[in-house]
């Protein structure tokens, strides 16, 4: 993630760096956590800028874009990294995000990227992941994850405050269409808890609260790559799984 986060954050920050000594970003926990891959952007874009990044964090991207919001032209914010598409046209609307520098229509997105204001970083795919020493049958779709009288104990994000729970909401949308409220009470009587954010949802699983968390297809590659550890996979889902591309702005004021 560094290769592609560094060159993002020097091209969206060239304007600021000019006036200001330091450089501030909202991001969400996960990125700037001693784990994540903030620490690594922070010693690389320093060492290049001439400058201090601050990394201001919130739970999750939704809580970025209501701080954001709440805040207004008074915004401490130079950068925000961490929304995503499903948050673009909310983001756009505010009038708080001032035109990019970097022509991202030749990056290598499913779908393409036409968007002038922000910015792709990275992208990936909404999964439940289960440890596979513990669940040996995980549902094979949305669908049975929800419908099946399996008593899966689910951990999922609040689509108020994560991108991770606003994907979700959209998916069961996108599957259930007019039937997803009752999907939602199913779903509701497998439910452990609803978090803030990703971090905390994840952490719970990690240690047992759970049996299914909302994290990405990716993330059994983690503990693969870092831990060593192969117990854990993404079920793959037949509805197939919803997309997310994360991206970075500057802030007008």
């Amino acid at each position: 993630m560094l290769n592609k986060v560094l060159p993002v954050l020097l091209l969206l920050s060239a304007p600021v760096l000019a006036a200001k000594p330091v450089l501030t970003v909202y991001t969400y926990d996960s990125f700037s956590a001693d784990w994540g891959p903030g620490p690594a952007v922070k010693k690389a874009f320093e060492a290049q800028c001439n400058c201090e990044l601050k990394f201001v964090t919130l739970e999750d991207g939704v809580s970025l874009l209501n701080r954001v919001r709440m805040e207004g032209k008074n915004s401490k914010a130079d950068l925000v990294l961490g929304l995503d598409n499903n948050l673009v046209q909310a983001a756009q609307k505010t009038g708080l995000f001032a035109e990019s520098q970097v022509d991202a229509s030749t990056l290598k997105l499913p779908g393409g990227w036409h968007n002038t204001t922000f910015v792709p970083f990275d992208y990936g795919y909404f999964a439940f992941v289960y440890d596979k020493t513990r669940l040996k049958n995980p549902p094979k779709s949305l669908k049975e994850l929800v419908d099946s009288p399996e008593k899966w104990r689910v951990i999922y994000e609040d689509p108020r405050t994560s991108t991770p729970g606003l994907g979700l909401l959209l998916w069961m949308q996108k599957v259930y269409g007019d039937q997803a409220p009752q999907a939602w009470q199913k779903l509701a009587q497998k439910t452990v808890t609803v978090t803030k954010g990703w971090s905390e949802a994840y952490g719970l699983f990690l240690k047992g609260e759970g049996d299914l968390v909302l994290s990405y297809t990716t993330s059994p590659a983690y503990h693969i790559i870092e831990e060593k550890k192969e117990n854990y996979a993404a079920a793959p889902f037949a509805e197939g799984h919803y997309l997310q591309v994360e991206v970075a702005a500057q802030l007008a004021s």
